[in-house]
Protein backbone atom coordinates (compact mmCIF):
# COMPACT_ATOMS: atom_id res chain seq x y z
CA UNK A 1 0.00 0.00 0.00
CA UNK A 2 1.30 3.66 -1.00
CA UNK A 3 1.30 6.25 2.05
CA UNK A 4 2.15 9.62 1.28
CA UNK A 5 5.13 11.08 2.80
CA UNK A 6 5.27 15.32 3.57
CA UNK A 7 7.25 17.68 5.33
CA UNK A 8 5.85 21.09 6.34
CA UNK A 9 9.54 21.94 5.92
CA UNK A 10 9.88 21.37 2.35
CA UNK A 11 7.91 23.53 -0.08
CA UNK A 12 4.55 22.43 -1.07
CA UNK A 13 4.15 20.92 -4.29
CA UNK A 14 3.21 23.37 -7.32
CA UNK A 15 1.03 20.67 -8.43
CA UNK A 16 -0.98 17.31 -8.68
CA UNK A 17 1.71 15.08 -6.79
CA UNK A 18 2.93 14.52 -3.56
CA UNK A 19 6.28 15.34 -1.85
CA UNK A 20 7.07 11.62 -1.91
CA UNK A 21 5.02 8.55 -1.65
CA UNK A 22 6.31 5.39 -0.04
CA UNK A 23 5.94 1.83 -0.89
CA UNK A 24 6.86 -1.15 1.08
CA UNK A 25 10.99 0.28 2.01
CA UNK A 26 10.93 2.67 -0.66
CA UNK A 27 10.43 5.92 -0.73
CA UNK A 28 10.18 8.50 -4.60
CA UNK A 29 10.60 11.61 -4.01
CA UNK A 30 9.15 14.09 -6.58
CA UNK A 31 11.35 16.35 -8.30
CA UNK A 32 12.36 19.39 -6.21
CA UNK A 33 13.66 22.73 -6.73
CA UNK A 34 15.25 25.60 -5.27
CA UNK A 35 11.86 27.17 -3.65
CA UNK A 36 12.99 28.72 0.08
CA UNK A 37 10.08 27.13 2.25
CA UNK A 38 10.19 30.01 4.52
CA UNK A 39 9.25 32.56 1.73
CA UNK A 40 7.88 29.73 -1.18
CA UNK A 41 9.78 31.86 -3.30
CA UNK A 42 12.91 31.52 -5.67
CA UNK A 43 15.90 33.45 -3.95
CA UNK A 44 19.19 31.45 -5.28
CA UNK A 45 21.51 33.48 -6.74
CA UNK A 46 23.89 30.84 -8.08
CA UNK A 47 23.53 27.53 -8.94
CA UNK A 48 25.39 26.40 -6.23
CA UNK A 49 23.06 27.90 -3.67
CA UNK A 50 19.82 27.07 -5.87
CA UNK A 51 21.64 23.11 -5.23
CA UNK A 52 22.15 23.38 -1.59
CA UNK A 53 18.20 24.40 -0.95
CA UNK A 54 17.32 21.53 -2.93
CA UNK A 55 19.05 19.24 -1.37
CA UNK A 56 18.33 20.73 1.61
CA UNK A 57 14.61 20.31 1.16
CA UNK A 58 15.22 16.91 -0.32
CA UNK A 59 17.21 16.19 3.40
CA UNK A 60 13.42 17.29 5.22
CA UNK A 61 11.48 15.23 3.12
CA UNK A 62 14.33 11.98 4.11
CA UNK A 63 13.99 12.86 7.47
CA UNK A 64 10.60 12.89 7.30
CA UNK A 65 10.31 9.03 6.30
CA UNK A 66 13.07 8.41 8.60
CA UNK A 67 15.96 8.08 5.73
CA UNK A 68 19.05 9.86 5.38
CA UNK A 69 21.46 10.02 2.16
CA UNK A 70 22.86 7.15 3.10
CA UNK A 71 19.95 5.31 2.13
CA UNK A 72 19.79 6.83 -1.48
CA UNK A 73 19.72 4.67 -4.20
CA UNK A 74 19.20 6.80 -7.33
CA UNK A 75 19.12 10.00 -8.18
CA UNK A 76 17.76 12.11 -11.33
CA UNK A 77 19.52 15.88 -12.16
CA UNK A 78 17.90 18.01 -15.01
CA UNK A 79 20.25 20.58 -15.81
CA UNK A 80 19.14 23.68 -17.55
CA UNK A 81 22.42 23.70 -19.05
CA UNK A 82 24.83 21.16 -19.13
CA UNK A 83 27.42 23.58 -18.13
CA UNK A 84 26.09 23.88 -14.84
CA UNK A 85 27.15 20.06 -14.16
CA UNK A 86 30.76 20.45 -12.45
CA UNK A 87 29.03 23.12 -10.22
CA UNK A 88 25.80 21.05 -9.23
CA UNK A 89 28.15 18.14 -9.32
CA UNK A 90 30.53 19.37 -6.03
CA UNK A 91 27.02 20.64 -3.87
CA UNK A 92 25.93 17.08 -4.75
CA UNK A 93 28.74 15.21 -4.08
CA UNK A 94 28.80 16.53 -0.58
CA UNK A 95 25.58 14.91 0.51
CA UNK A 96 26.93 11.35 -0.27
CA UNK A 97 29.83 8.82 0.67
CA UNK A 98 30.51 5.53 -1.71
CA UNK A 99 28.96 4.13 -2.84
CA UNK A 100 27.43 6.82 -4.85
CA UNK A 101 23.71 6.13 -5.68
CA UNK A 102 22.86 5.31 -9.49
CA UNK A 103 22.11 8.74 -11.22
CA UNK A 104 21.59 10.51 -14.19
CA UNK A 105 22.25 13.84 -15.02
CA UNK A 106 20.69 15.69 -18.23
CA UNK A 107 19.87 18.90 -19.94
CA UNK A 108 16.46 19.76 -20.27
CA UNK A 109 14.93 22.83 -22.76
CA UNK A 110 12.97 24.53 -19.50
CA UNK A 111 11.95 23.36 -16.23
CA UNK A 112 9.04 24.70 -13.40
CA UNK A 113 9.33 28.66 -12.61
CA UNK A 114 12.66 28.84 -14.76
CA UNK A 115 15.04 27.28 -12.39
CA UNK A 116 18.33 25.77 -13.47
CA UNK A 117 18.39 22.26 -11.26
CA UNK A 118 15.68 19.55 -10.63
CA UNK A 119 16.85 16.79 -8.29
CA UNK A 120 14.40 13.83 -7.94
CA UNK A 121 15.34 10.64 -5.65
CA UNK A 122 14.71 7.59 -4.53
CA UNK A 123 15.41 5.87 -1.68
CA UNK A 124 14.98 2.44 0.19
CA UNK A 125 14.63 3.00 3.97
CA UNK A 126 13.25 0.66 6.54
Amino acid sequence: MKKEIYSKKAPKPIGSYSQAIKINNLIFISGQIGIDNETGKFNAKTIEEETIIIMKNINYILDEANCNFEDVIKTSIFLSKMTFFDDVNNVYKEYFNKPYPARETVEVSSLPKNVNVEISMIASCK
